[in-house]
């Protein structure tokens, strides 16, 4: 197959999926509108001027989203909403990554020990006293330095780290966060 007949192959299959897929954007679209809307924030931390993405009541269960490299809580774009509807999703850049400002005269030494140190004073500069944490990547070693040296305010862990289960993992997620609200509330 020539690379020309190549492109061509490719260019039509996309147009053949772009029409079957057209109800199942529409479907999308109409569940997308019955979503939680995401809201974004700054808040300083540790000499930080911390941009994070949240959604869902301020008295609901806490959700702390920590991102992967080489991306940020925008990573999170299609799952916040998503579980908005039960749990407060609160899913911050790390230092180094997307919109969060880190000042050069902090001097700030990148290591996963500080983003931790960074992230636990996030969480407390937000009064954020338990909460489940859902990392990917980067934000696991992180996230796992908080759970360390906070271990009664993590209420739970979910780490995944192929990308290519992400999507499963989400669900999974889903399902784990659904039995733990179940037994909480008994």
């Amino acid at each position: 197959m020539t690379r020309r007949n190549f492109v061509s192959y490719g260019t039509g299959l996309l147009a053949a999926s772009v029409v079957t897929d057209a109800s199942t954007a529409r479907a999308a679209a109409a569940e997308t509108s019955s979503l939680s809307a995401t809201t974004v924030h700054r808040i300083k931390a540790d000499g930080v001027s911390v941009f994070y993405r949240q959604a869902g009541q301020v008295d609901a269960p806490v959700i702390l989203l920590l991102h992967g490299f080489p991306t940020s809580s925008i990573q999170y774009r299609e799952l916040i909403p998503r579980l908005a509807d039960h749990y407060r999703v609160i899913a911050p850049d790390l230092p180094g990554f997307g919109f969060t400002e880190v000042p050069a005269q902090r001097g700030y030494h990148y290591s996963f020990a500080n983003l931790a140190k960074t992230m636990i004073a996030f969480t407390a500069a937000l009064q954020l006293n338990r909460y489940a944490l859902y990392v990917f990547d980067y934000g696991a070693p992180t996230g796992f330095r908080m759970a360390m040296s906070h271990p009664d305010g993590v209420t739970a862990s979910r780490r995944t780290s192929e990308t290519a289960c992400e999507i499963a993992s989400s669900l999974s997620l889903l399902s784990y966060l659904h039995r733990i609200r179940q037994k909480d509330s008994r």
